[in-house]
């Protein structure tokens, strides 16, 4: 188990998706490919299957966040591609792991401050204990106070993986 929650995009952002991406574009099903398998769902966090019916989206995670929050991220905001189902995805199964977590993948771990903004990031290669990386990398950008959540993306295609928050007092 994880000490950093990762949850899937919200399932109201993700309905929104399947008419209309944050670029403004329609969503436009199709069979993923072969060499598209094991690509990472941002609804479900499940991998992609050959012949299953998904969807390539640009999303705006900060956008969403800061929407929510009442944050103005400025220029700061920024958008990327991510797949999706193409319909319902049901019942969510929380994973065990950090997703798409392959040792020696390239990672950007972007802090943000509850404005919004840019606190610092890094760049991250996943070591063989995964989670002992990422896990290490979250530390360190939650020892700033001011880092209210941390995006991760992928480095080559700068497509946002998934978003891990400042831990709940104890």
């Amino acid at each position: 188990m994880t000490r950093y929650p990762v949850l899937p995009i919200d399932p109201a952002a993700v309905k929104e998706l399947r008419v209309s991406d944050d670029a403004g574009k329609p969503c436009t099903p199709y069979d993923a490919a072969d060499d598209e398998a094991g690509s990472l769902l941002r609804c479900c966090l499940s991998p992609v299957r050959p012949g299953e019916r998904i969807a390539l989206v640009a999303y705006a995670p900060l956008r969403r966040w800061a929407t929510a929050t009442g944050a103005d991220p400025g220029a700061y905001d920024e958008q990327g591609p991510i797949f999706i189902h193409a319909e319902d995805c049901g019942e969510i199964t929380p994973s065990e792991g950090y997703p798409v977590a392959h040792p020696g993948a390239l990672r950007t771990v972007r802090r943000y401050d509850a404005r919004g903004r840019i606190a610092g990031g890094r760049l991250l290669e996943i070591p063989a204990d995964a989670t002992a990386g990422l896990e290490a990398a979250f530390d360190d950008a939650f020892d700033d106070p001011d880092v209210a959540l941390v995006h991760v993306r992928a480095l080559e295609f700068g497509c946002f993986l998934f978003e891990v928050r400042r831990p709940a007092a104890v």
